[in-house]
């Protein structure tokens, strides 16, 4: 667009040739008129100098008709003495064609001879007079007259003669030439004049139109800084307001439209949904960041892309089935960036102007992996907890009714039965006070009595307990498990602020965890170390170890990796995710790394400060 424009394709030099034309086209024509109305006057004038007087005419008639010698030497006198015509040869003939008398000097001889001259002729038998002006290489350009000459005897006119002029007329054209070559010189130098005038004037004309080109190019590439400088208050003059009104206007109208599309752009890129739109046949035009995270695209192959194909409903949808209905569609991509499983919802929408046409559709993906996740979760649990409740619920109903039905007096069934039963109340009573524990963490009313503890005597104090009650179940019973608990602590004393009777809860359950799966005469073993920030803690067991695909998901309530074995040793698939909400509400994380038939290591960090002492933690419950 920012071509330079070359001098003969300019509007400069068009105008510059228009003028020059013009002025070319009239100067001829009034040459031409000028030098056509010079010769024609010169002409009338020098005819008018070479015509005889009618006195001269007349004498010459009346000599002609008189034979006589004295009129033979008045006729000659006659011719001689006539003045007003200059280099001319004149001759007098009589009717009979005979040269009477000639003034010029080198044709006397032919004085008394006959004419030869057919013109001559012509006029004394057509008694009309005869004009010419010839121009040949040889004689130039002379003027011919014949006139007759007529006598008057009574009634009747008798041609007598003729008078035969031949003027040189080349004084005449030499004149005519020399005036028209200053005329030429002068429409030269009009010429040249007129067209550096042109020229000026076309400078002067295209000047600002010039400006007000490069301004809008400067407009086109965004530069709205100039303004054209305003001539005059002519129609240019006006033109360059309007063009420096309309640049300020433009830069207005392009700020407000940039601002715009910056808010809308910030708008797509903040959101948290993903928007995608399309133009009229189907075609990818807008997506934002959340949309590419969704599906899993990067821009550049997503653009141009059809939305159909995009979303992986096509065929069993076309686009015109979306202009058609535009339902909320639940969408599952194969995976997201996480490798996660996603659920989308779509809500399509038609994109129309003010006269109802159709220009695309916007697309809204809304995440609803959590939502779903929770309505499944919800429903899982409502699931778990009455198959958990039912259970112990079933063998309390059998129990009872054995026992109603009379072996309440059998001394030996008896006994047993009371225990199953209070064994299995004493489990429903658990659950249903760690379903109340989870669902404070979850309502966020669980009460956190944060206490400055030595963390190294609380670890040592709660496995003291379990050393003492895996040595009271082996008194009790040989045919008890044997554990061996190590310890592998810091020597440095840990200072943390936590709730005691939450943190032991949630050990006690990573502990029981680690007794019910650890073989007999296994090792547990317990470390305790600090880094710059954090002190963790890990339990590691000897049991058979968790599966790599079962993870992420021991924390989940009332998952069980081996769902037979863990009900069979009565837990309630409660305890890690009890655990986890106790350490995550005291800043925390806990993690669990295993492999199978080789154990299980559950890690909790704390937040910790160095600087943080106290005085002996007492360790009375």
């Amino acid at each position: 667009m920012n071509n330079k424009i070359k001098f003969f394709s300019s509007i400069q030099f068009k105008i510059a040739a228009i003028f020059m034309l013009l002025l070319l086209i009239t100067i001829e024509i009034i040459g031409a008129y000028f030098v056509h109305r010079l010769e024609q006057q010169n002409i009338e004038s020098f005819e008018a100098q070479v015509q005889l007087p009618s006195y001269v005419t007349t004498s010459l008639a009346n000599n002609l008709s008189s034979s006589s010698a004295r009129s033979r030497r008045n006729i000659r006198t006659t011719i001689n003495d006539i003045s007003t015509i200059q280099n001319s040869d004149i001759e007098v003939v009589d009717s009979q064609g005979k040269i009477i008398a000639v003034r010029n000097n080198n044709s006397q001889n032919m004085v008394g001879q006959r004419t030869t001259n057919s013109q001559i002729k012509d006029v004394i038998y057509s008694g009309r007079k005869r004009t010419q002006i010839s121009h040949n290489d040889r004689d130039g350009s002379y003027y011919l007259s014949i006139t007759p000459l007529i006598s008057s005897n009574g009634d009747s006119n008798t041609v007598v003669g003729a008078v035969y002029i031949r003027a040189d007329m080349d004084q005449v054209y030499k004149s005519i030439n020399s005036i028209v070559f200053i005329f030429f010189v002068a429409s030269l130098v009009a010429g040249l004049l007129g067209a550096l005038i042109s020229i000026v004037v076309a400078r002067a004309i295209t000047r600002p139109i010039a400006e007000m080109r490069k301004q809008a190019i400067r407009m086109a590439n965004g530069d709205y800084s100039g303004q054209v400088r305003v001539y005059s208050e002519d129609e240019l003059g006006q033109l360059a307001v309007a063009v420096n009104n309309l640049s300020v206007r433009v830069e207005e109208e392009q700020e407000n439209s940039d601002a715009e599309r910056n808010r809308l752009d910030s708008v797509l890129t903040q959101m948290t949904d993903g928007v995608v739109a399309t133009d009229r046949h189907g075609k990818i035009t807008i997506i934002n960041e959340a949309a590419q995270s969704f599906l899993n695209v990067d821009r550049k192959s997503a653009l141009s892309q059809p939305l159909v194909d995009l979303l992986e409903i096509s065929p069993e949808v076309s686009f015109d089935d979306l202009l058609a209905n535009q339902d909320e569609r639940i969408i599952e991509p194969e995976v997201d960036s996480d490798g996660d499983s996603l659920i989308l919802q779509a809500d399509f929408s038609l994109i129309k102007r003010t006269t109802g046409f159709v220009t695309g559709i916007i697309c809204v993906l809304h995440d609803v992996t959590e939502q779903q996740k929770i309505d499944r979760d919800r429903r899982q649990f409502v699931s778990n907890v009455s198959h958990e409740l039912r259970t112990p619920l079933t063998s309390l109903r059998s129990y009872i009714e054995t026992l109603n039905d009379g072996a309440w007096q059998d001394p030996q069934l008896a006994p047993r039965f009371l225990k199953v039963t209070q064994d299995e109340t004493e489990r429903m009573i658990r659950m249903v006070n760690s379903l109340l524990d989870l669902s404070r963490f979850d309502q966020g009313t669980a009460k956190i009595n944060v206490e400055l503890v030595n963390f190294n005597e609380f670890f040592n104090f709660i496995l003291d307990r379990f050393d003492m009650l895996i040595k009271n179940n082996h008194e009790k019973s040989t045919k008890a498990k044997k554990y061996t608990i190590k310890r592998i602590f810091t020597k440095k004393d840990l200072w943390v602020e936590i709730d005691p009777d939450k943190m032991t809860q949630a050990i006690d359950n990573i502990m029981n965890n680690a007794l019910k799966y650890s073989p007999d005469g296994g090792t547990i073993t317990c470390r305790l170390i600090d880094t710059q920030r954090y002190i963790i803690l890990s339990i590691t067991d000897q049991g058979l170890g968790i599966p790599r695909k079962d993870l992420k998901k021991v924390f989940d309530r009332f998952y069980r990796v081996d769902k037979a074995r863990s009900r069979k040793q009565g837990g309630t698939g409660l305890g890690l995710s009890i655990s986890k909400e106790v350490v995550e509400a005291q800043g925390g994380h806990v993690w669990v790394n295993s492999m199978e038939n080789q154990g299980s290591t559950f890690y909790i960090s704390l937040p910790y400060d160095p600087s943080e002492t106290g005085g002996d933690w007492d360790a009375t419950l």
